[in-house]
């Protein structure tokens, strides 16, 4: 007997790819079980299903930095305290990203790169783990949500929130929706797309002097000039990042996703002052801000 449930979660959080450099992504999870029917004549509650199994996916990657952990440039390193790491991923050509976070900003992947695949495998073995006997098979299918139109990938942190969107490098794969006059503007809409592709969404007031950083071996040598270097110690402790300055767009304000329509929408309204603007950010699958100007 299988007992199937679509849409079960989104999992929304970064990973780090030697080539694109730290990707936001939104995949959806459906999931499939395996099993005999148990005393209640099921397979498993669908209550605990959308809980528990929820629960332990979220725990495991969303909201997190995937590292590939088996990647030549992957260094990991651990801070004396026993609760944080360095992650070191060498990427070449001053295009190298490094971070200091708390253990729990990090899902560590047993595979050269991070993929639908290598994720899928890394969230069956921690499920699995918490099934009931009953429950002998599990099929997992991750899939990108289906965007007819422009889309980017970001990674952001917020150091505000109370929740796991302090951490310093998650993201999102977000749709976007740009009117003019209440007219769409695809151009307009693949142009920023394009701009933020595959982008670090900072916030000024967490840019930070390098000699600030606890800095590993790995990134001692590294320049204002080709790194943006970003820090911000928040409930779940102390954040940092260094950025490729090419992969990074820093605004002035926090990277909400209020704050990133609100920006978009007063940055399209200061070059085109005739204009009524209506920006439609998506912060991931399904929910997002409207920015007007």
């Amino acid at each position: 007997m299988q007992l199937f449930v679509n849409d079960l979660t989104v999992i929304d959080f970064s990973y780090l790819c030697p080539e694109r450099g730290m990707v936001g992504e939104s995949w959806i999870v459906d999931i499939i079980l395996d099993g005999s029917l148990n005393e209640q004549s099921m397979v498993l509650d669908f209550g605990r299903v959308k809980k528990q199994i929820k629960r332990i996916i979220d725990s495991a990657v969303d909201h997190k930095l995937a590292v590939p952990a088996e990647h030549e440039y992957t260094q990991v390193s651990h801070h004396e305290d026993g609760n944080s790491y360095w992650v070191d991923f060498m990427r070449p050509n001053n295009r190298s990203i490094h971070l200091f976070c708390p253990a729990d900003a990090f899902a560590f992947i047993d595979a050269q790169q991070v993929t639908m695949a290598s994720i899928t495998d890394y969230l069956r073995a921690v499920i699995k783990r918490e099934l009931p006997d009953n429950v002998q098979g599990l099929e997992l299918q991750l899939r990108a949500e289906e965007i007819p139109g422009a889309f980017y990938h970001y990674t952001h942190g917020l150091k505000k929130h109370d929740g796991n969107c302090q951490r310093i490098a998650h993201g999102h794969r977000s749709r976007i929706y740009i009117a003019l006059n209440d007219q769409r503007d695809t151009t307009l809409e693949q142009f920023w797309a394009t701009t933020w592709q595959d982008i670090y969404l900072g916030s000024e007031e967490d840019i930070v002097a390098f000699d600030v950083l606890q800095l590993s071996e790995h990134s001692q040598q590294l320049s204002p000039s080709t790194h943006v270097a970003y820090s911000y110690t928040a409930d779940q402790g102390l954040f940092e990042l260094l950025v490729p300055t090419a992969e990074n767009y820093t605004i002035p304000t926090d990277s909400t996703v209020e704050c990133i329509a609100t920006y978009l929408a007063q940055k399209i309204k200061h070059e085109q002052p005739d204009a009524s603007v209506k920006v439609t950010g998506f912060e991931g699958v399904g929910k997002g801000a409207i920015g007007y100007a």
